[in-house]
């Protein structure tokens, strides 16, 4: 018995010194650097191990909350993901930038973050860098292939991964298939979200699911999403490849190109990836608040952008459809938008059939007496999809769009809305940047639709106002079921796809819509013009439908400005109530929605205004469709009702 017991210690110290033995070899071979934010909350370690890749893990307040993840690329003339040589690392370096926007949540920013550079090479040789910046709310990596060659590379692959752990939730958009839906126009990022789902039992859905995509381990949060995309790289978004809690970066589908071009990324050497991003804290506020996206953007264009002005637009199409496009329901929402102080009046799809060349001329001249500018819609479309709504292939060509931007500036057009794109083909992606810049030589601002999200555009391109890439308020016209998930869909979108970019929802209708029963209230409705930020606000109602409302309303809509100088977060939870702040000049317009049916009572934490300061609050009467006003102090209870909203006031 005693010789059996020995045996088995033995056995067991023999064990336990392989295993010790074996712990020491991996450490060794297995090479470990960190990168902190400048406040050392956030800790990006990279794990670089012998024969099996790259890998970085994220760390926040010592909390670890992204497991092991891959790096690398797959090009079709190297392997740049597995058996990678780390060659030098350099020192941490402070990056700073400070700058200004013409549009957006805020005016003035300011990044700060820690930089370290990782040299590699392959068993071939051939270099590749990886780039990790972390600062305060966020991480950020991207690849650099330093190395000088004319020759065209293609990736095939990015193996880039976020692991999430067991337990992760997720806020999570899927992407339409590539050449589907209504006359091939998608994708067009127009689909609810799958929301607080186990992140590892999101399926493998064929187009995987797109940015940004948001995520909650424990109340630590995480966007992810990509920014600087440029004329060399597509679109990016989600896929899951195997069971779990892991998503790889995934390509463009190779129908979504520009005629004839490129879907996947090509480029001769150096070449730089846009930037992965995961914006990280423990606390909603740090997300919302966060602009990430535009930090790591490329700067303005050396482009003249003076002309560029951020405003308010009138728009008939949404509840009237095309009926309404014709001379004299255009002029009376020119007249609508000066009677509202609006900037500008959208005229949309078949103009140049229903109005005509010398009649837009002639509207032109009324709106500019009006002090109000007109936005023409156009058609993108190419061969990729069956779309038959004119103006169309007129902005194919640089040639092309040479000549209809110059009829457009001598008549005194202010804008462009371009719809039907075909998807994220870095083919496509340079035709967006195309227009961007034909338009800009013209003074022309441009708002996409049917399109992709902007990736930080709106800051290297200030003309690009807006870009729609949501389930906007026109889906509530289509179909009830919409119209039924109108709340909490717009209780979503403050987390995920308005935190970082422009987003043209068209919100705000009072109105009944025909053949639909809306059940936001009028309070909810109103709250939407400051919860949602675009730098075009595009509204959704008639001149008769304001015509309804009290007088208080409207001077409301005529205050609410598209420019802001700050945003906060104040209150909220994805999909459920949202409640945000925006300052223009003297003003904060703090303004709340509810997604939820029952009704909720807030205490909001409005510290950032002085005590004894009154404001003016606007909130739902005692029906959905009418409206109170009352005096407001911060610290004073607050309830909105089921699809209720509110707007209170503050000035200095």
């Amino acid at each position: 018995m005693k010789k059996a017991t020995m045996a088995g210690i033995v056995s067991w110290m023999f064990i336990m010194l392989v295993f010790v033995l074996l712990l020491c070899y991996c450490s060794i071979m297995t090479k470990r650097y960190s990168v902190k934010s400048p406040d050392k909350r956030i800790t990006v370690r990279l794990l670089v191990g012998r024969d099996e890749g790259v890998f970085y893990k994220i760390d926040y307040c010592g909390k670890s909350i992204l497991d092991r993840s891959r790096l690398g690329l797959i090009r079709a003339d190297g392997d740049f993901a597995g058996d990678l040589t780390l060659e030098s690392v350099s020192p941490i370096e402070l990056v700073k930038s400070e700058y200004q926007m013409l549009q957006g949540k805020k005016s003035q920013y300011s990044y700060t973050a820690n930089k370290k550079v990782f040299h590699f090479s392959n068993n071939s040789g051939q270099k590749i860098d990886i780039i990790f910046q972390v600062s305060n709310d966020g991480a950020a990596f991207r690849y650099v292939f330093p190395e000088k060659s004319e020759e065209i590379k293609k990736i095939t692959q990015e193996l880039s991964s976020f692991n999430f752990f067991a337990g992760t939730q997720a806020w999570i958009q899927p992407k339409a298939e590539a050449a589907t839906g209504w006359c091939s126009t998608q994708p067009s990022y127009e689909e609810f979200y799958e929301q607080q789902v186990d992140a590892a039992a999101i399926s493998k859905n064929k187009a995987g699911w797109v940015f940004p995509a948001l995520f909650c381990l424990d109340g630590y949060w995480m966007l992810i999403s990509e920014t600087a995309p440029d004329r060399d790289y597509c679109g990016s978004m989600l896929e899951k490849r195997s069971a779990g809690g892991e998503f790889f970066i995934g390509f463009a589908d190779k129908k979504e190109v520009f005629s004839g071009g490129e879907a996947q990324p090509q480029s001769c050497l150096s070449w730089l990836s846009p930037w992965r991003i995961i914006t990280i804290g423990h606390g909603l506020n740090a997300i919302v608040d966060s602009t990430l996206g535009t930090d790591l953007a490329e700067p303005e264009k050396p482009i003249d952008f003076s002309f560029v002005k951020p405003g308010r637009a009138s728009w008939s199409w949404v509840l009237l459809k095309d009926e309404s496009v014709v001379y004299d329901v255009q002029k009376q929402f020119v007249d609508f938008a000066a009677q509202m102080n609006w900037e500008y009046c959208l005229v949309d799809a078949s103009w140049d059939t229903q109005i005509g060349y010398k009649k837009i001329i002639a509207l032109a001249e009324y709106a500019k007496s009006k002090n109000v500018g007109l936005i023409l819609w156009y058609n993108s479309s190419g061969s990729w999809n069956t779309t038959t709504l004119t103006p169309k292939s007129k902005l194919l060509t640089h040639e092309a769009r040479i000549k209809e931007f110059s009829k457009l500036k001598e008549i005194g057009i202010k804008g462009i809305k371009v719809d039907f794109f075909a998807g994220d083909g870095q083919s496509m992606m340079n035709y967006y940047q195309d227009i961007f810049e034909d338009a800009a030589k013209f003074s022309l601002t441009v708002n996409c639709h049917g399109s992709t999200i902007p990736r930080g555009w709106h800051r290297t391109y200030p003309n690009l106002l807006t870009m729609e890439a949501v389930k906007g308020f026109e889906y509530v016209t289509f179909e009830q079921g919409n119209a039924n998930r109108q709340p909490n869909h717009c209780c979503m979108l403050p987390f995920t796809r308005n935190v970082f970019d422009p987003m043209d929802f068209t919100p705000v209708c009072f109105s009944e819509v025909p053949g639909i029963k809306r059940i936001t209230t009028n309070g909810f409705e109103l709250a939407l013009a400051v919860v949602f930020w675009s730098g075009i606000q595009h509204y959704a109602e008639t001149p008769e439908g304001m015509a309804a409302v009290p007088d208080y309303v409207k001077d409301a809509l005529r205050e609410i400005p598209s420019y802001w100088q700050d945003s906060r977060f104040i209150y909220g939870y994805p999909g459920k109530l949202a409640v945000i702040a925006r300052k223009s000049q003297d003003a904060w317009f703090i303004a709340g929605i509810n997604g939820e049916n029952f009704e909720k009572e807030l205490k909001l934490d409005l510290s950032f205004i002085p005590k004894n300061t009154e404001g003016i609050l606007i909130t739902d009467g005692s029906d959905n469709r009418s409206f109170v006003k009352k005096q407001f102090k911060p610290g004073q209870p607050l309830k909105i009702k089921s699809y209720g909203g509110f707007l209170i006031r503050f000035s200095d």
